[in-house]
This record gives structure tokens, sequence and C-alpha cells, in this order.
């Protein structure tokens, strides 16, 4: 299962955080995310890209699978039982689809659209489960409800609303397809 999604900067800054296993607190939540990002910013890039430790708020044999592109560190803190190569190429997956969506993905991406990334991730993990990996039915996922935002607002200017039913017909879905 996976614990936590973590990215950060180079300087330790955190630009996404989402915690499946709770972390009660600000300042534990802070205290996490300074332990990750010590101890994956002190490893070499030629070394691999995976650690075992202890997080005291996770307790004992939680992995740290992180890849490190350009300025940011992605983490995922998981159990013992994950797959490092299976998480390995979530990371892959999360970030072609954060690089599609806005066009090669850059920090400041992350900072001011910050809804659209976690769209994305909960498109692909929820609850600490691995939801999707297919790529083309991440962003076909995140189209369909940018394209119902854009409805609603549409419809919402125009002082109309459709129900959930209508939307979803023009979209191509019915409920009994959900």
């Amino acid at each position: 299962m996976i614990k936590g999604i973590i990215i950060v900067n180079n300087s330790g800054k955190p630009r996404l955080v989402k915690f499946y296993q709770n972390v009660f607190g600000e300042e534990r939540q802070q205290s996490v995310i300074r332990r990750v990002f010590q101890q994956v910013s002190n490893r070499s890039d030629s070394f691999c890209n995976y650690l075992e430790g202890s997080i005291p708020e996770w307790g004992d044999n939680i992995k740290l699978i992180y890849r490190h592109y350009a300025t940011l560190y992605f983490v995922f803190a998981v159990d013992a039982q994950e797959s490092d190569l299976g998480i390995l190429d979530l990371i892959q997956v999360f970030v072609e689809a954060l690089d599609k969506q806005f066009e090669n993905v850059c920090e400041l991406d992350l900072i001011f659209h910050s809804d659209r990334v976690h769209y994305i991730l909960d498109e692909i993990v929820m609850g600490g489960m691995v939801l999707e990996t297919n790529i083309n039915s991440i962003l076909q996922a995140i189209n369909d409800q940018e394209r119902m935002h854009k409805q609603s607002i549409k419809n919402a200017t125009a002082g109309k609303s459709d129900s959930v039913d209508a939307i979803s017909t023009k979209l191509g879905a019915s409920r009994s397809a959900w």
C-alpha cells in the first residue's frame, strides 16, 4: 500500500503532499516531509532509486521509491509488499501524464495548477491503492472532467443547469456504464 506521495524541490520545499495513512498534526507532517527529503536528497543520482527505512509515523519496513527530475523529487512511501519496479513505473506514468497535460511540466505548473495535478494523481492513486496505469485512460478521464467543468461554467453563465445524466450523455457515457 502507498503510505504517502511527496513531491519536493531541490531545496526541500513541498510542492505536492498526499498522505494515505494519516499523519496527524502539521508539525508531524512537516517532520515526515523533512525526514523523507533528507533521506533522498543526500543520495547521489547514480544510486538506485529506492531505499528502505523507518518513518516512525508509518512504522518500520517502509520503502521510499523516488525519481529525481530536474528540480523535483517525486517520492512514494510504500510498505514492504509493493514492487519497487512497479512503483518506479507508476512514478513514470504520473510524470508522463503531467507532462502531456502541461506540455513540459515544471515546478511552477505544480504550484499554479495544483488542482489539476491533484485530479491527475486521483485518477492514478486513490486511498493508497493504484487505480489506473494506462496513460490514455488517465488523460481521457482528465479531459472529460475539464469538458464537463467548462460546460457547467457555460451553463451557469447562461442561467441554465444540466443534470449529471444530461452531461454524461453529452460525453458519451451513461450511469449504467459507471
